[in-house]
């Protein structure tokens, strides 16, 4: 009888433990997808990167850039130092729209996107 039952008890045993490699693989499986769904999602900053770069040299005295980067205070910040130095603190944008074009795709990301960035 107490053999019966420990067989019993090692069929389950087994079979969850074969149920939790079966959700292991599967969760590992599934990360993996959504890991390389989200480099296909993050690695499209290439637009974010000639956008923000381009409005940086064209108007970038409006500090459009910086809010199409996501830094709200320092677009703020462009404003005022623009309107403060009647325009002369253009050359501010002008200078970060070359620096953004320059860089390569995963630096720029990296460095803007990831690091938060706000000043050249």
């Amino acid at each position: 009888m107490e053999q019966q039952q420990d067989s019993g008890y090692d069929s389950t045993k087994k079979s969850i433990d074969e149920t939790a490699d079966t959700i292991e693989q599967e969760a590992k499986r599934t990360a993996n997808e959504f890991k390389e769904g989200w480099n296909q999602v993050t690695h499209t900053q290439e637009n974010k990167k000639i956008l923000a770069g381009i409005l940086a040299i064209v108007i970038g005295s409006l500090g459009i850039h910086k809010f199409i980067l996501g830094y709200t205070q320092e677009g703020i910040i462009q404003i005022v130092i623009t309107i403060v130095t009647c325009g002369i603190g253009g050359i501010i944008p002008l200078i970060e729209g070359i620096i953004y074009l320059t860089k390569s795709d995963e630096e720029f990301y990296q460095t803007y996107q990831v690091g938060k960035r706000g000043w050249f």
